[in-house]
């Protein structure tokens, strides 16, 4: 059996919880919060047997495998760190952290001590956005020319809300943004060419961003991201002989169109189950259980370049959460 621990109680924890049930061999055995309330009210929920008031608590339990930390992003750094100092396995919510410096920071800390961590970017262990890119790399849509994505919500978002406090990471970029930019990049890579424009809203964080990546292959991404409007929230990736669509939501899609020149379309179904946060946590087990520090499909590199790409855009856009 993996051990589980979950550090945080708020929704998307409670959500992993749920479908950490549909894990062969995951067990999830304790949880951690600020306040012994908030973890004992968590651990009655979802049938835990220990609740930590601290993160610290949490981390020194010598029972725990791993770690998922579902923090508000702007906590992942600290709370990310504390376990790694106590030699816990850690799966981290995305975005990683703020920046670039304090991701590559948790990554030489964790390669330094020898102990896995990964960034819970979903999408990329998702069976069907897996098969997506098998396709892509076998050639079936021929050389890849353009990648659209898109993630916008309606909101209205208060001050108050998270989505808007600087304090907190917030803007539109770091919480919706980086599933278009991580599908550009799983797909094309790290881009040489970055523009982007963004409307501001009176906290400084951005509410509308609009992003173009460009390749010195001749592809492009045209990327967009919003808290303002709710988007299709789908994706088109294009190629020289045909391309594949991912409907809404592209980053989990219940199925794919695959267009090639001549042919009818072809749909790719997904055989998925519970909301889709199993498939990470599969992972982390694989690799724990193949002594891997680091996951082939999530690999720290990704998560940096990605880091470094979503700082980039900050800097032309004007968010800056020092």
């Amino acid at each position: 059996m993996t051990r589980w621990g979950i550090l945080a109680t708020g929704h998307i924890a409670g959500r992993f919880a749920e479908d950490l049930r549909l894990v062969p061999g995951a067990e999830l055995v304790a949880v951690g919060s600020r306040t012994a309330e908030s973890a004992e009210r968590f651990a009655a929920r979802h049938g835990i047997p220990r609740a930590y008031a601290s993160w610290s608590d949490l981390a020194a339990d010598a029972d725990l495998d791993v770690v998922y930390v579902a923090t508000p992003h702007a906590a992942h750094h600290d709370a990310t760190r504390v376990c790694l100092d106590a030699g816990r396995a850690v799966l981290v919510e995305k975005p990683f952290t703020l920046d670039l410096a304090t991701s590559t920071e948790l990554v030489e800390s964790a390669r330094a001590r020898g102990v896995f961590l990964m960034e819970a970017m979903w999408m990329r262990c998702n069976p069907l956005v897996r098969r997506v890119v098998e396709l892509v790399e076998a050639g079936a849509i021929g050389a890849v020319t353009s990648v659209r994505a898109d993630f916008g919500a309606a909101g209205p978002f208060p001050p108050e809300h998270r989505m808007r406090a600087r304090t907190l990471g917030g803007g539109a970029l770091l919480d919706l943004g980086v599933y278009p930019v991580s599908l550009a990049h799983l797909l094309l890579g790290v881009p040489q060419h970055v523009q982007a424009w963004a409307k501001l809203g009176p906290e400084g964080v951005d509410e509308n961003t609009g992003i173009v990546l460009g390749y010195d292959s001749g592809a492009v991404a045209t990327l967009s991201c919003g808290m303002v409007g709710a988007t299709a929230i789908t994706a088109s990736i294009t190629g020289t002989t045909g391309r594949i669509d991912l409907p809404e939501p592209f980053y989990r899609p219940g199925s794919a169109v695959l267009h090639r020149a001549g042919a009818e379309p072809e749909t790719i179904p997904a055989d998925l189950t519970g909301g889709g946060y199993q498939y990470e946590a599969a992972e982390v087990q694989r690799c724990l259980a193949a002594g891997l520090t680091e996951s082939p499909l999530v690999p720290h590199s990704a998560t940096l370049e990605v880091m470094g790409l979503l700082d980039g855009i900050r800097e032309r856009i004007g968010v800056d959460y020092a």
